[in-house]
């Protein structure tokens, strides 16, 4: 691999002279927060399968900064959801939500996790967004590696541009609150 096919992460906006650098503090722990994402895997059916095949050397989820997958909910800040989740699963899926540390963010991977997909039955949840707050949302039946690496490069785009204080901000309580989270 040549030099010029490298890319390295690019500094935020600022002041900059010899020997040192200056800029906002934001840009900073936006920067470290999106480039170091330790996601924690819900997997329950075939969008798992399409995980592994993301996480696989092939596609190498690793190069985005999420090579430490989690299974530990206290340990990750990024819950992936794929796969289909029944009504009996999500008090166990909001458990494991609200046992990760703030920051922490959700993708929704694939048709069921999204939407419930062709499962419109009494049994299966008609989308995670009713019981845990989504940030990501991948389309697919199940989505394809690629289109999972990218739903994390959309996600690390919304990490970088997110205020520090954007969790303590009363429209992210009110967005907690309206799904009775504490």
């Amino acid at each position: 691999m040549s030099d010029s096919n490298i890319k390295i992460v690019e500094a935020p906006e600022g002041l900059s002279g010899e020997g040192f650098f200056a800029t906002k503090l934001n840009d900073v722990v936006g920067l470290a927060r999106a480039n170091s994402m330790w996601p924690l895997p819900f997997a329950t059916s075939c969008c798992g399968i399409e995980f592994m095949a993301t996480m696989a050397s092939h596609y190498d989820l690793a190069r985005f900064g999420s090579e430490r997958v989690s299974f530990s909910p206290r340990q990750a800040d990024m819950l992936m959801v794929m796969g289909t989740i029944s009504k009996k699963m999500a008090p166990i899926l909001r458990q494991v939500y609200e046992q990760m540390a703030e920051p922490r963010w959700v993708i929704a991977v694939g048709a069921c996790a999204s939407s419930g997909g062709i499962f419109d039955t009494y049994s299966v949840l008609q989308g995670i967004d009713k019981v845990i707050p989504v940030d990501v949302y991948v389309p697919g039946c199940p989505p394809r590696p690629e289109q999972i690496v990218d739903g994390v490069m959309r996600l690390q785009e919304l990490v970088k541009s997110e205020s520090v204080r954007r969790r303590s901000s009363p429209e992210y309580q009110e967005l907690l609150a309206s799904y009775n989270i504490k």
